[in-house]
């Protein structure tokens, strides 16, 4: 296949995927959003986890509520889960990987905050147990998955399937969603000016 038959061939299936992606979960993002801002209202936080692109994924929205995301207000407390190597090696060493996300919500979280659990497969064993724990501790719990949704679908308060069993599809409209998450959270609290100022 040549270059430009593969560049052609892409964009157009991210065009089918996210014209299906609009029409089935744009509720779920505006249900999250609110539920977002509810729990930052009531002083929780946002906690994301995930593995490989699913980790940059996490990175990358939680520092977009952080910080910010279009528009300059006050900072909101979000947190990735998996930014933290020493707390990733010591618990992957010491209870095993598939505990590296349980263990940072049994530590950092309370009922109220929200733990936002990033798979494409919705099989990944340490989003699957990261997920669990904040649901069974009163924890509310998203999921960021591919059109079946799997055990983290079934476990997950809310669930956002991604039509498409292709991960790259399913990654793009991860990245979508939690942008337009984050633009419902920011449109909540812009008239909160932050006391740091902006470069």
């Amino acid at each position: 296949m040549s270059h430009s038959k593969l560049i052609e061939e892409t964009i157009a299936d991210h065009i089918v995927t996210t014209t299906k992606f609009q029409q089935k979960c744009s509720a779920v993002i505006e249900k999250m959003g609110e539920i977002c801002v509810e729990a930052i209202r009531k002083g929780n936080k946002i906690c994301f986890f995930g593995n490989g692109g699913s980790a940059a994924d996490s990175q990358h929205l939680a520092t977009e509520i952080v910080v910010r995301y279009t528009q300059n207000r006050k900072g909101l407390p979000a947190l990735a889960f998996t930014v933290d190597t020493s707390t990733l090696t010591a618990c992957a060493n010491d209870f095993g990987y598939d505990s590296v996300f349980a263990r940072q919500v049994e530590a950092l979280c309370v009922p109220g905050d929200i733990v936002v659990g990033i798979s494409t497969s919705g099989t990944s064993g340490n989003v699957v147990e990261g997920l669990r724990f904040a649901k069974e501790n009163n924890i509310t719990t998203f999921a960021f998955t591919g059109e079946k949704g799997a055990t983290c679908g079934e476990i997950a308060d809310q669930l956002l399937a991604v039509p498409s069993t292709v991960t790259a599809r399913v990654q793009e409209c991860h990245l979508i969603a939690g942008h337009l998450i984050c633009d419902i959270i920011e449109i909540a609290f812009a008239d909160q000016e932050s006391t740091i100022s902006a470069c």
